[in-house]
């Protein structure tokens, strides 16, 4: 039933339920029910008459948002855990979380499209800059308690991030309060605490290789953290540009900031879960061209 929601969307869900019953749908050669998981290379027939009408455009147009057909499979790529409360993806670097004015394509936007009989919900952000693992619920429920999860910090997020300059404290705990002008943010006129933890991965050639766990959610946190407590801006950080940025190559990637670890209560099962990504390749062939592979690993 998710293959056919996604591809025929138009298609009212009732019909594909006679079409299945009556066994017009076929998954290779065999009748299909709609409870089968499908794999590469599985052969799916649809009665012509059914879809003559109900073609996927190339392009989906939702809330401001455009996307194609290709997009969402990419996305669909990117999925690392899915279950009937929660998706999680790996967000690339450019990709905005959410969508807003001027914004063509964003996460949120393409995963409701994605999929289309659960309420997808955005849980927690991510800056369009920053890469990594960002949660959606699928359901109001998990949404609720997702989201608590994440406003009261047990939910624990860590990330990697490359800065330039060496670090000579190998670890420790950054608290400052951040104002409005220093976050980047004018709809937000409270001076708020900022609580990040460090660690020092690997020093090498004035780079210095650290994971972030921040203890607060502010925005642009960790960025500014870098920048004004450590004296070390994160490499391709439009707002927090190190002095010598050009002389930098940047492999093609993006800000060298990805969250790469996330733990949180499953909000159905109760149960701890943790989800992990690599690094992006920019990041990790940066890392192996400075010989700094081994340590963030």
């Amino acid at each position: 039933m998710r293959w056919l929601a996604r591809h025929y969307s138009c298609m009212p869900r009732p019909r594909a339920h006679k079409l299945l019953r009556t066994g017009q749908i076929r998954l290779n050669m065999g009748r299909a029910d709609g409870t089968e998981f499908l794999r590469a290379g599985d052969e799916i027939r649809v009665p012509p008459f059914a879809i003559k009408d109900c073609a996927m455009p190339s392009e989906k147009k939702t809330g401001g948002g455009v996307f194609s057909m290709a997009d969402l499979e990419k996305l669909r790529e990117l999925i690392i855990h899915d279950d009937a409360d929660i998706v999680a993806f790996f967000k690339p670097a450019g990709l905005a979380t959410q969508g807003g004015t001027g914004i063509k394509k964003s996460l949120d936007k393409m995963a409701a499209a994605l999929f289309p009989y659960d309420n997808i919900s955005l849980v927690h952000r991510l800056d369009r800059e920053t890469s990594g693992i960002i949660v959606c619920a699928k359901n109001a429920a998990a949404a609720k308690d997702l989201s608590a999860q994440f406003s009261n910090h047990t939910a624990h997020k860590q990330y990697i991030a490359m800065l330039r300059g060496n670090i000579t404290q190998q670890h420790g705990t950054m608290d400052t309060m951040m104002t409005r002008e220093m976050a980047h943010d004018p709809d937000d006129p409270r001076a708020r605490r900022a609580i990040t933890r460090y660690k020092i991965l690997d020093n090498s050639n004035n780079f210095s290789w650290v994971e972030f766990s921040p203890l607060t959610g502010r925005n642009h946190q960790l960025r500014l953290h870098a920048a004004q407590v450590l004296n070390a801006p994160i490499v391709g950080d439009p707002l927090f540009p190190p002095e010598d940025e050009k002389m930098i190559p940047t492999l093609g990637g993006g800000m060298f900031l990805c969250a790469t670890r996330i733990s949180l209560r499953h909000p159905r099962s109760g149960k701890i879960m943790t989800l992990t990504t690599k690094l992006p390749e920019f990041m990790y062939g940066f890392a192996k061209l400075l010989g700094a592979a081994d340590a963030i690993e």
